[in-house]
């Protein structure tokens, strides 16, 4: 599982020459060449942010609505509960491809084509981390709702102070999911930015690809600064997201 990584640095390192040798080889002198033309050849510093500010606010958004629906789904009684949850849980089964056009159309008679918004907005909800809360709230007793009402808390109150908390290894797979689906998402920025400074990093390595020729160093370069805030987030986190993917509808 590491090698394709650690070949990744060593390419990184290596001449364009090298990189591309039929018989692969190690760099005969490696050099940070690379590196410093990544910064040469995208605005590599307003691309992250743009990635940053797009992951935290999807994130933000996806963890108060998602654990709101899921909240509802699992423990409210309403008409159409069911045939709802399942129409929710339908659009896991469209690609995303198929309402592409329409999201495109959407955004554009808002004007908010090569702008932040137009990238988030699409992402603020998801059926899955529905999905995915309803199972945490489903799997907890009720007697924590009754014992709750009776000590007089109203319906957000039981909601926010209670139940939601117990959630939290939901809530921070949730968060690490959505973190690195937004991160890595390309397809949806590719379409509605052109502009190089209002682009995400996905988008902006996209954009080192060549028509005819790519030079390997720099794209491996760029693609491990791109990929290195993410990795170490993961890293940090891996035992919560385990733990709550693992535990979801069981506790």
């Amino acid at each position: 599982m590491l090698f394709p990584f650690a070949w990744q640095i060593v390419l990184s390192l290596s001449t364009q020459s090298e990189a591309t040798s039929a018989v692969p080889t190690l760099p005969a002198a490696p050099s940070l060449a690379a590196y410093a033309l990544v910064f040469e050849r995208l605005p590599f510093l307003s691309q992250f942010w743009v990635s940053v500010l797009i992951t935290v606010l999807r994130t933000a958004a996806q963890l108060v609505l998602c654990a709101m629906a899921g909240y509802a789904f699992a423990r409210m009684r309403f008409r159409g509960r069911g045939a709802l949850l399942a129409l929710t849980l339908s659009v896991l089964m469209v690609p995303s491809q198929v309402y592409l056009i329409p999201q495109y159309e959407i955004v554009e008679s808002l004007g908010w084509l090569d702008t932040v918004q137009g990238v988030v907005a699409p992402g603020l909800f998801s059926a899955f981390g529905t999905f995915l809360m309803r199972q945490f709230f489903a799997a907890l007793p009720p007697e924590l709702e009754e014992a709750a009402r009776l000590d007089g808390c109203n319906p957000w109150q039981v909601f926010w102070r209670v139940m939601l908390p117990l959630t939290r290894p939901g809530l921070v797979a949730l968060a690490i999911i959505t973190v690195l689906w937004s991160w890595n998402d390309l397809l949806w920025p590719l379409v509605v930015t052109t502009d190089s400074t209002s682009m995400p990093l996905a988008v902006g390595l996209a954009t080192l690809q060549g028509e005819r020729s790519t030079q390997i160093p720099l794209v491996m370069a760029a693609s491990l600064l791109a990929m290195a805030p993410v990795l170490i987030l993961f890293i940090t986190l891996q035992k919560r997201v385990i733990d709550g993917i693992a535990h979801t509808g069981l506790k």
